[in-house]
């Protein structure tokens, strides 16, 4: 599962982040921890991984979040 910027709060709705740490725009910290998250403050470029979840607060992080989905995923990517 890929979610990024408001994409978590989906999750937290669903009541699916309990005992997952993830990120996402600051804003949705809070609801990734009503949730039963752990709410990771990282830079925008970055993604964080918790088993097979991946998450990225903002499009700065697309880089990061489709490489780390890609290796969940088993897929490798050459340029």
């Amino acid at each position: 599962v890929a979610a990024i910027c408001h994409g978590p709060q989906v999750l937290a709705a669903a009541g699916v982040l309990k005992g997952y740490q993830a990120t996402a725009y600051p804003a949705v910290g809070p609801d990734v921890t009503l949730a039963g998250g752990t709410f990771v403050p990282v830079d925008v470029s970055e993604a964080v991984v918790d088993r097979n979840l991946v998450t990225a607060p903002a499009w700065p992080g697309d880089t990061a979040i489709v490489r780390e989905f890609a290796k969940l995923m088993g897929a490798k990517i050459e340029i």
